[in-house]
């Protein structure tokens, strides 16, 4: 099979024009929506003494040379939250950014090296209060491309009508046949009665996978795909060890305020209750890297700024979201490559 051409040939190029066009026109689309709601526009760093802290999230490394030629290590952010957060520290009050953002080990239809994220934050509103931003983000993109029928590889959600929701717990009982009951608290978990229950619906697993290793293995095999079908879908209350960053809920003590957007079976946004706990936050972050140590053989430090930052962060709640992916769908396109203006490779 021959090579594909290179992004900036001519006809690939034109290929390519509509969709990157429509990618504009939804980006003035949102960004007019937000201030009309409110929001400020603001730009993130890209470079940074912590990437971000989660287990299975690769960073781009590089060091700062001063004029005395000393070296400081720093990072190419995963993600513009530490940054944002300290923002809402500062003083502002809702904001939102479309930030570059940098991720290693990830390349295929749904994933580039680098992409562009949409984050906003809400100072003191509750987190279902993005499902609402949510929800109008969607109908914003449906509107610009004049399509309300979404898919990805045969998967059709109808764009337009009220987000859906679904716990986790009963996302993982309705389609895996797996109960997490009893599986998971606040202060434990058995992975071993899990390992037997994914077991028994015929779920593969290592013998030395955790409760967080099962856990997502049948999230991304049996749950993923039903999701956002026939319309989008919140996935939440993840449980505390699936959410580092987010606050444990007033309901329910063993789960956390995390949400995520599906449509299509394509996760979109991953929203959070943020937690302001410093110390709480610092032992959540460790625990992360403790496990990025066993696993790479490798951790990333931990931001001390932003430690600090949350004894004035008021509460708050944040989403990220995956704005090439809102575009791929929103205007049929089949590869990240296409919506990209200038994909690497």
């Amino acid at each position: 099979m021959p090579a594909a051409s290179p992004w900036w040939s001519p006809e690939r190029h034109a290929d390519r024009r509509g969709f990157l066009t429509l990618r504009g026109r939804i980006k003035s689309a949102l960004r007019a929506w937000f201030e009309e709601q409110g929001f400020t526009e603001v730009e993130s760093g890209c470079l940074q003494v912590s990437p971000g802290n989660e287990t299975h999230l690769h960073a781009f490394a590089t060091e700062a040379i001063g004029t005395d030629l000393k070296r400081q290590p720093l990072y190419l952010h995963t993600s513009p939250e530490f940054a944002m957060k300290k923002l809402i520290a500062a003083g502002e009050e809702k904001i939102f950014t479309f930030a570059p953002v940098f991720r290693n080990r990830e390349r295929g239809a749904l994933h580039a090296p680098e992409f562009t994220m949409l984050e906003w934050y809400r100072a003191g509103s509750g987190y279902r209060s993005l499902w609402d931003d949510c929800e109008e983000i969607l109908n914003i993109a449906s509107r610009t491309t004049n399509r309300s029928t979404w898919t990805w590889r045969g998967r059709s959600a109808e764009v337009g009508q009220h987000l859906s929701c679904i716990t986790v717990d009963e996302a993982f009982e309705k389609f895996a046949g797996v109960s997490l009951a009893g599986t998971y608290g606040a202060d434990f978990s058995n992975p071993d009665e899990l390992a037997r229950r994914a077991a028994a619906a015929g779920i593969k697993f290592g013998d030395d996978d955790s409760w967080s290793d099962i856990f997502s293995r049948i999230l991304v095999e049996k749950i993923e795909p039903n999701l956002g079908v026939p319309g989008p879908k919140v996935l939440y209350e993840y449980p505390l060890s699936e959410a580092a960053l987010a606050q444990s809920s007033p309901v329910r003590p063993q789960c956390a305020e995390r949400f995520e957007l599906y449509c299509c079976g394509v996760e979109l946004a991953n929203g959070f209750g943020e937690l302001t706990d410093a110390p709480a936050q610092r032992a959540n972050l460790e625990a992360q890297m403790r496990e990025r140590q066993t696993i790479y053989g490798e951790r990333y430090p931990i931001d001390e700024d932003f430690i600090a930052a949350l004894a004035h962060m008021p509460p708050t709640s944040g989403c990220a979201l995956g704005f090439d992916r809102l575009v791929m769908l929103a205007t049929g396109a089949t590869h990240i490559d296409q919506v990209i203006w200038t994909p690497m490779g």
